[in-house]
Order: structure tokens, then C-alpha cells, then sequence
């Protein structure tokens, strides 16, 4: 691994004066890291209220929802959910979650707080960039938001937005006019938004570590984010010209997704020679990596607070770092096991059935390394840890069923139920939540000077881990039964029998999601009026504790620490107890 370069630069812009330029346009990496998570948590707040909706309509289909009626008088009258309306919620929630939720949080959130201050750098390589990401991204998710208030509402042909349903316009059915229009727009600008903050990100990397940090000295979390940004400037660089190609068959008359001779609302369609497939093919290439765009950076955030948490080093931390170069590498030739009942080649079906195991290799080896090295550790129990060891349970578990879907001849069976939903939920959305809950836990002290409170963290974890094994794994069981998903009402003789299982899910739903209000509660309270955080309230080893809190304007003001060693020097004897820091001359005591 190469050495690191001296940081020499000075910091690119004067500190901002005004309060639009130091909250609203700010070029501070760290005001830029926290307006991605306040984005993350409003679109987590909206898409949370959606999965509400949808599943008590699931449960309790004829009964009106009060209020429901003033969002969409055509798909909600006098608050009674329709069957299109039911898919249009379920689109948006998707959308919402997937991209400003999972994709935010984790990676670009965190990533933009932490990742100059980790390697020793003063600010990101281009702050303007990094800005124009930010509100490029907002643009995208008001875009998006536009959708629920067109004439004829949001879209619902669900996030993957599969042709020739989402590209022959409003004759596909509600919301397929504008609304659907509004979702490519939306998703055009926030692939471009994405490409900025992935350039940003490997280019900070590669240019901007300070003296003595190597790419070997890295913390695994900076790793993460490296590596996602690689992913992410490959995967979006797909999508973009995909949703542009889906916009301009709506809207321009091109045929690049709709065959010819296709007739829709008894109305044969004014387009030839495209190809529905094609537009799978260019989403998954870019929809599979997306699910490490997601997970790796919490898989980062995971092992960096675990090593914290257990005063020891990971068995091997470089292992984990090239296993998460593998997944990265594999993540690009999976896409086609989301294609299994598109009628490929059986042969292309193996093709893609081979490597969708091999890339389960790297990330077993991962969860061996961290539960080996937690053996016989004296693990440390605070609200950040049980989360980073929830983050592994959700994983393994969620992971477990991804070997059924691996299988060709399996998959065709479960692909249309609710055991894909439990499988990607588990294992891409909460997994990557717990690791945004564990990150905020951990760096809170750091980013505000103030602590959360560890009892309400606890009690938080207990209600959110219990909950989502309680809603999530149920669904595995209805796949298996044949509970076919984006269904709005069970009415099939076969679906009737299983009605009690959706009601234990609704109420489960209600109440985990009812829990999270004790984490914003801590979150507000703690930021106003918690206690005063200690220099270095984990006794952590990494350069973002070596600064005040919160971290200045520019961060190490004018003084770049010269790093000496790895970032986890734990079960040491030094002057400082148990650890040495990264930026300390000092050697370990024998």
C-alpha cells in the first residue's frame, strides 16, 4: 500500500461569516455531512409514515384512514386506500428508502463528516463540489416529493420502475403521467448528485491524507467509504443515462424500453423496437451494488466501533478490508440473479447464480472476524456497540436467505412473494439503519460536544432489535406459503389464512416504528441539553479524537498531525491507559 501524502494545502476557503454561508451554503465538509443526515432523517420520517399506511390498508382494507383523503382525493377517497394508490405508496417508499435514506446516511453523511478528519485533511479536495452534491440531492428529493401533489399522483410502478409499465405514460394507469415523469427527473438529478460526491470522496482520499497516514494506517471506516465511492461512481454512472433514456421514451417518443406492437388500455402504443429487458439489465447493474453502496459503509462504521468497544484489534483488520474490496469487485457481476424469471437462458442463469455464492464468501469471512475476535473480549455494552452487534444479527440472518435466492430454480418460485421483501429488508435496509443508529451513538460527543443518554440508547435498541426481527422474519414464512407481494388485500381462499400473520406484522410495525420516537427524543434533547461530552468519551484511537468537539472550522487548525501507527493500538500500556493514539510519538510500554 502506498505512502501517504503530506498534507500541504491550506484550507481552501475563509471561515464563513454570514449564516446562510455557514448553515445553508456551507463549504464546511462537516455542516455539508450534517445536512445529508437531516436530509436522511426527513426522507426515513416520510418513508416510515408510507410503510404505516400500506400496512394498515394490508390488514384493515376497507377501513378510511383519517386525513389520507387530502393527499389524494382520486387514490384515497374519503380516506379508503385504492388498489393503484396502495402500489403508488409502495413506490415511494421504496424510492425514498433506497436512495435518500441508504444511500445518504451511511455513506455520504458520515462519510462527509469523518472521512477528511480520519486521514488528517483540513476539508474535502473540492468543497464546491461537495455543496453542489448536497443541494443537487435536496433538488432530487423535492423533485420526488412533487410527485404526491400532480393531478394524477405519485407513480406505481414500484422503485425499480420496470418498462414498459413505466415508460409508455398515462395510459399504464394513476400516476403513470407526471408523477412518473417526477420519479426519472428526480432520479436523473441524484445520480449526478452522486457522481460529484463520489469524485469528491476517492479524490480526498487518494490526495489529502496527512503526513505518515498510508493507505494501510486508514481506519476501516475511511476504507468503507472509499470503497463505496468507487462502487458508487460506476453504479450511478449507469443508472444516469438509464433514467434520461426512460425519460426521453415518456416524453420525446423514442423506443429505446417499449416493443413494438404493445397495446395498453385497449391502445396500441406508438412505439417499436425497444426492449423492456433492456432497461433491467441497466438498472440491476447498477440496483446490486447499490446494496453494498448501502451496507459497506456500515460494515465500516460496524467494525470500527466494535475494535473501540472489545480494547482489541480485529483478528486480522486487513482481511476485512480486502474482503470489502472483493465485495465491491463481485458486486458488478451479480445483477443478473434479480433476472431469474425474465426468461433468460437457463446457462446465463447459472452464470449469474455462481458468483451471487462466491460473493458470500467475503462477507462470511467478515462476520467470522468479528465474531472470533469478540470471543473472550471484554466488550464494552453501550447503546453504540449493541447496535453494531444488532448490525451483525440483522446481516447474518438477512444474509442467510440470500443462498435460496442464489438458486435459479428456487428463486422462481419465491421471486414475486414476501420472502424477497424479509430477505432485502433484513439484510440492506435495517442492517444499514443499525449502522447509522450505531454511527450516530458513537459520534454524537464528537459532532455536537454533548452525549446521548445511554438509557434511552439501550432501551431504543431493545424495542427497534426485537420489533424488526418480529416484522421481518414473518415474511420469510409468507413468502414460503406463497404470499404474493404488492398485493393491496388478500382475498385469494390460499392468502386468507395468512391475514392473522399480516395483522401481527401491522401492529408490530406501529409500535417498532412508534419506538424510534425515543431516539429522536435523545437525539434533539441531547443536542440542546446533554451532558458535556469528554475529550475522548470511548478513550478511541482514531485522529477525529484528537480534536475538540465539535471539531473546529478547520479542523486541526493549521496543525497537521503526522500519524506514527495503525488506528487501533488497543490492549496496550501507555501513558493514556490501554491505547495509543494515532498522532502520539509515544511507544508502547512493555
Amino acid at each position: 500500500m502506498s505512502e501517504g501524502s503530506a498534507q500541504t494545502v491550506q484550507h481552501q476557503h475563509a471561515p464563513p461569516q454570514s449564516f446562510i454561508r455557514k448553515h445553508v451554503f456551507s463549504l464546511d465538509h462537516k455542516v455539508i455531512g450534517l445536512q445529508y443526515y437531516g436530509l436522511a432523517l426527513l426522507a426515513v420520517v416520510i418513508g416510515m409514515g408510507l410503510s404505516w399506511l400500506m400496512r394498515i390498508h394490508l390488514v384493515w382494507p376497507n377501513a378510511p384512514i383519517p386525513g389520507l383523503q387530502w393527499l389524494s382525493k382520486t387514490g384515497a377517497p374519503g380516506g379508503i386506500m385504492t388498489p393503484e394508490y396502495y402500489l403508488s405508496l409502495l413506490t415511494m417508499h421504496g424510492t425514498l428508502m433506497v436512495f435518500f435514506v441508504l444511500t445518504n446516511a451511511p455513506f455520504a453523511a458520515f462519510g462527509n463528516y469523518f472521512l477528511p478528519i480520519q486521514i488528517g485533511a483540513e476539508d474535502m479536495a473540492f468543497p464546491r463540489f461537495n455543496m453542489m452534491s448536497f443541494w443537487t440531492t435536496f433538488v432530487a428529493f423535492c423533485i420526488l416529493v412533487a410527485a404526491f401533489f400532480v393531478h394524477d399522483g405519485p407513480p406505481l410502478a414500484g422503485w425499480t420502475a420496470y418498462a414498459p409499465l413505466s415508460a409508455v405514460g398515462p395510459d399504464a394507469g394513476p400516476g403513470e403521467g407526471l408523477g412518473q415523469t417526477l420519479w426519472g427527473l428526480s432520479i436523473f438529478v441524484f445520480c449526478i448528485a452522486s457522481l460529484l460526491g463520489s469524485l469528491n470522496f476517492i479524490a480526498t482520499t487518494l490526495d489529502l491524507r496527512t503526513k505518515g497516514m498510508t493507505l494501510a494506517r486508514m481506519p476501516i471506516s475511511t476504507w468503507a467509504w472509499f470503497i463505496t465511492s468507487c462502487i458508487s461512481l460506476l453504479a450511478f454512472a449507469v443508472l444516469l443515462p438509464a433514467s434520461l433514456l426512460l425519460i426521453l421514451d415518456r416524453v420525446a417518443g423514442t423506443s429505446f424500453f417499449i416493443p413494438a406492437g404493445l397495446v395498453i388500455s385497449d391502445r396500441l402504443q406508438p412505439h417499436s423496437g425497444g426492449s423492456p429487458l433492456l432497461w433491467q439489465h441497466l438498472f440491476w447493474f447498477f440496483g446490486h451494488p447499490e446494496v453494498y453502496i448501502a451496507i459497506l459503509p456500515a460494515m465500516g462504521i460496524v467494525s470500527h466501533i466494535l475494535i473501540n468497544s472489545m480494547r482489541r484489534p480485529l483478528l486480522s483488520h486487513k482481511v476485512v478490508i480486502y474482503c470489502m474490496m472483493g465485495i465491491g469487485f463481485l458486486s458488478y457481476m451479480v445483477w443478473g440473479h434479480h433476472m431469474f424469471v425474465s426468461g433468460m437462458n437457463p446457462f446465463s442463469a447459472l452464470m449469474f447464480s455462481f458468483p451471487t455464492l462466491v460473493i458470500t464468501i467475503p462477507a462470511t469471512i467478515m462476520t467470522l472476524i468479528w465474531l472470533g475476535s469478540l470471543y473472550g473480549s471484554r466488550l464494552r455494552i453501550t447503546a453504540a456497540s449493541l447496535f453494531a452487534l444488532g448490525f451483525i444479527s440483522m446481516f447474518v440472518s438477512g444474509g442467510v436467505s440470500g443462498f435460496f435466492l442464489a438458486q435459479p430454480s428456487i428463486d422462481i418460485f419465491l421471486h414475486a412473494t414476501y420472502f424477497v421483501v424479509g430477505h432485502f429488508h433484513m439484510v440492506m435496509g435495517v442492517a444499514a439503519i443499525f449502522g447509522v443508529f450505531a454511527g450516530t451513538y458513537f459520534w454524537f460527543p464528537k459532532m455536537t460536544g454533548h452525549m446521548m443518554d445511554e438509557r434511552l440508547g439501550k432501551l431504543h435498541f431493545w424495542f427497534t432489535f426485537i420489533g424488526t426481527y418480529c416484522i421481518f422474519m414473518p415474511f420469510h414464512y409468507l413468502g414460503l406459503a406463497g404470499n404474493v407481494r404488492r398485493y393491496s388485500a388478500f382475498v385469494d381462499d390460499f392468502l386468507v389464512p395468512l391475514i392473522p400473520v399480516h395483522r401481527f406484522i401491522t401492529i408490530v410495525a406501529l409500535l417498532t416504528g412508534a419506538g424510534q420516537l425515543i431516539f429522536l427524543y435523545n437525539l434533539i434533547h441531547s443536542r440542546f441539553r446533554g451532558a458535556p461530552a469528554p475529550p475522548n468519551p470511548w478513550e478511541c484511537t482514531s485522529l477525529e479524537w484528537s480534536m475538540p468537539s465539535p471539531p473546529p472550522f478547520d479542523n486541526f487548525g493549521g496543525n497537521h498531525p503526522v500519524v506514527y501507527r495503525d488506528p487501533y493500538q488497543y490492549g496496550v500500556k501507555s501513558s493514556t491507559g490501554d491505547y495509543l493514539m494515532q498522532d502520539s510519538p509515544e511507544e508502547a510500554k512493555a
